[in-house]
């Protein structure tokens, strides 16, 4: 009973899915159709707007039209009568104006006619006066014109024979070689530089100058090349193309300058240049500022030179500036190399400094032994001097006795003296014995110390030598 039951149920459920599929097709069937249906519509109704619009522009771009046309046609006719009237306009101002000029002309003819006569009977009346100094006056222009005349014809020699020396290739080196050789000589030693210089071994090309530049040790020189070159035929052209403004001339003068400078840089690259012998570049010395200032406004053209043949170009100017700061490199070289000297005059100076200290020492260690000398002797002589006033005081004692005691006074006054003045000297460091000799010396010129002021010396200031 329950599997047929269930058996049952299952065909039950069975039917059930298959009616449930069926009716899922048909909704979706219709759901198909129903979109196409209005997609149908969607397009239909979307073309239809479309072809309203087109129509609706159609007819607004004929309206602007028809009324653009319409104002041109406006416009043209009215810049007709505009011409038109300006034509007659300018027909009745030439009538006016030619009418004018005639009876200014007929005007200005009985006028200049009315003139003529005037002048004519003034000239008649003043030309015999003034024409004795006319004739001065033309005699004396006409000889400062020939003076003048002479002067230029002077200056055109003069100008004749430069261009005759520009003209001349050689010539031109030379000149451009004395200003290099004038740059060189104004700044530099003589042993900066040198003129005519193999830089290249085994080679029998030498180049103008070159500037000695110290190499790895004092016994090898490194050579900087440096070349005048003066190529003044396409510098003419180019400024007379410049001066015509003709633009192809400007070009190909300038391209043919530029050539000319490369071959230039080129042969000195190939002549002069050899690392380590020289430096691995070398310079090209353009003698005149207008041409260095055209060769460098060529777009690249230094800076190919000197990338692709190390080769610098540089005026006047700029090489006056060089020259001064490799000036500025030999003498602090120079510096360089004097400062080990410097340093063993520093360590001599230092060893004398320390032997000059020792012997200060001993001088100063004789000084106080010869001050304690005075000390001991000024003790002594006022002990004298007190015996000396005992001994006057006695009763009987004639002039002899005080004669006597004025010399030891004299004597214990010179003894004072002399200290004060030792005691000057040993600022001065100098030896006793100089001291003491320049004491007795000065106050035996001046009378204060007696004859046998060397005794007295000997027997106070034993350790004193004096003469």
């Amino acid at each position: 009973m329950t599997t047929e039951v269930l058996v049952v149920l299952l065909g039950l459920s069975l039917m059930l899915q298959r009616g449930l599929m069926r009716e899922l097709r048909s909704d979706l069937t219709e759901a198909r159709r129903e979109a196409q249906d209005g997609a149908r519509e969607a397009r239909t109704e979307l073309t239809n707007t479309l072809n309203q619009f087109s129509q609706t522009l159609q007819q607004q771009m004929g309206s602007n039209t028809t009324t653009q046309n319409s104002r041109i046609d406006g416009f043209s006719s009215q810049l007709a009568m505009l011409i038109k009237s300006n034509e007659e306009r300018l027909a009745e101002v030439r009538n006016v104006l030619e009418n004018k000029l005639r009876e200014l002309q007929q005007d200005n003819a009985t006028r200049l006619e009315e003139m003529r006569k005037t002048v004519d009977e003034r000239l008649q009346t003043t030309l015999e006066k003034r024409l004795g100094e006319s004739f001065s006056q033309v005699s004396q222009h006409l000889e400062q014109v020939l003076k003048g005349l002479g002067e230029m014809n002077a200056l055109a020699a003069g100008v004749g024979d430069l261009k005759r020396v520009l003209t001349n290739v050689r010539s031109r080196g030379t000149w451009g070689e004395v200003q290099l050789g004038n740059l060189l000589e104004q700044t530099l030693t003589a042993e900066q530089y040198a003129k005519n210089v193999a830089t290249r071994p085994g080679s029998r090309e030498r180049v103008e100058y070159a500037i000695r530049l110290p190499g790895q040790d004092s016994a090898h020189v490194v050579w900087l090349p440096v070349d005048a070159k003066f190529p003044v035929e396409d510098y003419e052209r180019l400024l007379a193309a410049q001066e015509r403004a003709d633009a192809s001339a400007m070009e190909e003068a300038g391209r043919a300058l530029e050539n000319r400078i490369k071959l230039e840089a080129r042969t000195i690259r190939e002549k002069y240049v050899e690392v380590p012998h020289t430096t691995d570049f070398a310079i090209l010395f353009l003698p005149t500022e207008g041409l260095y200032a055209e060769v460098l406004r060529r777009p690249g053209l230094a800076d190919n030179l000197q990338r692709e043949f190390r080769v610098s170009i540089a005026g006047p100017t700029t090489l006056s500036a060089l020259l001064n700061s490799l000036q500025m490199g030999f003498r602090t070289l120079a510096i360089e190399k004097r400062s080990a000297e410097v340093w063993q005059v520093l360590g001599g100076v230092k060893a004398e400094f320390e032997r000059f200290g020792t012997v200060l020492a001993a001088t100063k260690r004789q000084l106080q032994t010869v001050a304690n000398s005075i000390d001991q002797a000024e003790t002594r002589t006022r002990q004298m001097s007190r015996q000396l006033r005992a001994a006057e005081s006695l009763p009987g004692v004639g002039d002899e006795a005080g004669m006597v005691g004025r010399g030891w006074r004299n004597l214990a006054g010179c003894w004072m003296g002399v200290r004060s003045t030792i005691q000057v000297f040993r600022k001065f460091f100098l030896p006793p014995s100089t001291c003491l000799m320049l004491c007795f010396g000065v106050g035996s010129a001046s009378g204060m110390v007696p004859p046998r002021s060397s005794m007295v010396c000997r027997t106070f200031l034993p350790t004193a030598k004096c003469a």
